[in-house]
């Protein structure tokens, strides 16, 4: 597998060859497709397994801490990479990298969270802040706290994104009520709030596309 990734690129590697590959550098001695089987049945997926909590990984027998370690950095590395994409770039010009970046960071979270993406008055992303993270389907949402994580980065827009760890697309009427009230609030301090996004699964719903903003 080695010799094919170097030689014809990682496009030609399924994601359990990959995850093979990953777990042999954690455990460079065995054969590592048992293991890596085990883990896709268990998880579902490579992203799945990437972004699983070290808790629950360390809990899969013939998984060790050089492993995980493994797994977490390629974890990282990938959210880098995709936050790469828009730190310092005009989000609203490269939409699909925003969406793509928000399904990197909170599609695989097992509870809701509340994240805001700060932008400066050319709507480039500055900041990001974790307001608030919750049970598996609410979060807690603070006006005061959204209104100072704004102002503390002197952001001119923002932009809201949660996460919906049961897959559900559709805004609840409590998703919808807490926007309006947050636009209102923003709209105070002159911050414009752009868009409020929601992560499910592998899909990021906009409440502009939809009409709630």
């Amino acid at each position: 597998m080695r010799e094919r990734l170097l030689s014809k690129g990682a496009e030609t590697l399924t994601e359990l060859e990959i995850l093979e590959m990953l777990l042999f550098a954690g455990q460079p001695r065995g054969d590592t497709k048992p293991l890596a089987k085990s883990l896709m049945r268990q998880f579902g997926s490579l992203a799945a397994v990437l972004r699983a909590p070290v808790q629950r990984l360390a809990e899969q027998r013939g998984l060790g801490d050089a492993s995980i370690s493994a797994l977490k950095l390629v974890d990282a590395a990938s959210l880098n990479l995709a936050h790469s994409d828009i730190h310092n770039r005009p989000v609203l010009t490269s939409w699909g990298a925003v969406k793509h970046y928000c399904i990197n960071r909170l599609a695989h979270e097992p509870i809701e969270y509340l994240i805001m993406l700060c932008l400066d008055n050319r709507n480039r992303l500055i900041a990001e802040e974790t307001l608030s993270k919750g049970t598996v389907d609410q979060t807690p949402v603070y006006v005061r706290e959204v209104i100072n994580a704004a102002l503390k980065h002197h952001a001119q827009a923002v932009i809201l994104v949660h996460n919906h760890p049961s897959g559900e697309t559709t805004p609840s009427s409590a998703d919808i009520e807490m926007t309006e009230e947050l636009q209102r609030a923003l709209s105070l301090v002159t911050v414009d709030l752009h868009d409020h996004l929601i992560v499910a699964g592998t899909q990021c719903i906009s409440f502009k596309s939809l009409g709630h903003l």
